[in-house]
């Protein structure tokens, strides 16, 4: 009968509804627990430094950034989402060096595994060739993906990444010795916000990280499977064509030191933003640079301001309460024409899925959006851009080249250094992040020619780098085994 088939369809679409909403309330609790610890993190310790009760400001940054970038993580996950359902997640091209790309993965998860009693490994096939063509980031993060969930749901026995290569195709198995994954459950698991009830339990998760996996082995051409059985363990295999490139690609040039300023007249730049700790941050940021920098809170000021400063660059946020950023933008490019550069800076996207920089639509081809939150670097490189200007560089912080043959250190302290870099070069070997970071700490307080040293190593850290950490050490003193 019609009215049994549309009474039919229409309990089919309530439960349907019903399951999508039970499924936002169960991320909604999982994602504001994920929320809170980083946010609790940032919260203490930033009440540290305020009171001046910090005993180590470097660390308490170190913990901030961390955990914002935790924060960050996670936003660009739901990000992820939202731009693979609307098709606009686009992949990069880069020629990776794939062995050592492999082991850094297993470096960055190490203590993880370590922590939990589990055993971590790398089984990756003979002759696997040295440079292959991938997206870095997010073949990253398909892999740490798998990984993380792999070692959260092992409680004893190992973790192991297979990888094979033959053709041009890519074969990456991460077997675990975990729960496992009951049958009915085994397609569920891609699905976004969905966690299976058996393997939820305590552990951390919005149910995000295979869907996205999923979604980003499919852009990629690829596919994944799982084999599971509770109780058992899993296996989820993933093929991807990654070709290799016909010649080696050529070493990168060592990254120059940090940033003292640029080449050539004063700058003026008028930020127009309404928040009071963003324009504090970056004018923090660019005045000690040599920029005579100007701010404003609203459209009105902003377009006051620069009328009467005359600037070569102006930072606007989009949202300014009645009166978007776009508009600001549209007025000061029919007054000032090209001449003025304009860089947009905001949380939401110019649109549905843009890349964190992207030009816009107010002026000129090579107008600049740029999403929040955003690295220095990107920001700096940005400016230099739109304005034409050379960077002034720090002399002697360049990032040495694997192997390089230098001496960082005055002999006069090389011997004393040589018993931290040696312990360096063991605790890199296994993974021992927080013992490197006291290391680290101890050659800072050697003697004040040895700081520069101390912040290359933490940045090398930072980047999660091991192994050009371990030569660092051994470069610096050479006698670090």
């Amino acid at each position: 009968m019609p009215e049994d088939c549309e009474m039919a369809r229409l309990r089919a679409a309530k439960d349907a509804a019903e399951a999508a909403n039970e499924a936002k309330t169960r991320f909604l609790a999982s994602v504001s627990h994920e929320i809170r610890s980083p946010l609790n993190a940032i919260y203490g310790y930033a009440q540290l430094l305020e009171r001046n009760e910090g005993k180590d400001a470097v660390n308490a940054a170190r913990v901030i950034r961390r955990s914002a970038e935790h924060l960050s993580h996670l936003v660009e996950g739901l990000l992820d989402i939202a731009q693979v359902e609307g098709s606009a997640l686009k992949l990069s091209r880069e020629a990776i060096r794939f062995p050592d790309f492999l082991a850094q993965l297993i470096d960055m998860l190490h203590l993880q595994a370590q922590a939990k009693g589990i055993a971590l490994a790398l089984d990756p096939a003979p002759g696997l060739p040295e440079f292959v063509h991938a997206d870095p980031k997010r073949l990253r993060q398909v892999l740490i993906n798998l990984l993380s969930n792999a070692i959260k749901f092992t409680d004893s026995g190992s973790v192991t990444l297979k990888v094979d290569y033959r053709n041009q195709l890519a074969t990456f198995s991460v077997i675990d010795t975990g729960i496992g994954i009951p049958p009915d459950d085994a397609q569920r698991i891609f699905v976004p916000f969905e966690r299976v009830a058996q393997a939820s339990g305590d552990r951390p998760g919005v149910g995000l990280g295979l869907a996205i996996t999923q979604a980003l082995v499919h852009i990629m051409g690829g596919e994944i499977r799982v084999e599971s059985a509770p109780g058992e363990g899993s296996c989820f295999n993933v093929r991807l064509m990654l070709s290799q490139p016909l010649s080696p690609p050529t070493a990168p040039a060592p990254t120059p030191g940090a940033i003292t300023g640029y080449v050539g007249r004063e700058r003026r730049v008028v930020l127009i933003d309404d928040d009071p700790a963003h324009l504090a941050m970056v004018r923090d940021l660019l005045e000690p640079l040599g920029f005579q920098v100007h701010a404003a809170s609203d459209a009105e000021s902003g377009l006051a301001l620069t009328a009467q400063m005359q600037p070569d660059l102006v930072l606007c946020d989009v949202a300014l309460g009645t009166e978007t950023g776009w508009d600001i933008a549209a007025q000061l490019r029919r007054r000032y024409g090209a001449a003025l550069r304009i860089v947009m800076l905001s949380g939401e996207g110019p649109q549905s899925g843009a890349s964190p920089i992207t030009h816009g639509n107010s002026g000129p081809a090579d107008d600049t959006f740029l999403m929040k939150p955003f690295d220095f670097t990107v920001l700096l490189d940005v400016i230099a851009a739109q304005l034409g200007i050379e960077w002034l560089h720090a002399a002697g912080s360049s990032r040495p080249v694997a192997g390089a043959d230098i001496s960082l250190l005055p002999a006069t302290i090389t011997g004393r250094a040589s018993v931290h870099c040696t312990e360096i070069a063991r605790l890199v070997r296994i993974g021992h992040v927080r013992g490197i970071e006291a290391e680290i700490d101890a050659i800072a307080a050697l003697a004040p020619e040895a700081a520069p040293l101390a912040e290359l190593m933490r940045q090398v850290l930072d980047s999660f780098d091991l192994k050009a950490l371990a030569d660092l050490a051994k470069a610096a003193a050479p006698d670090a085994r």
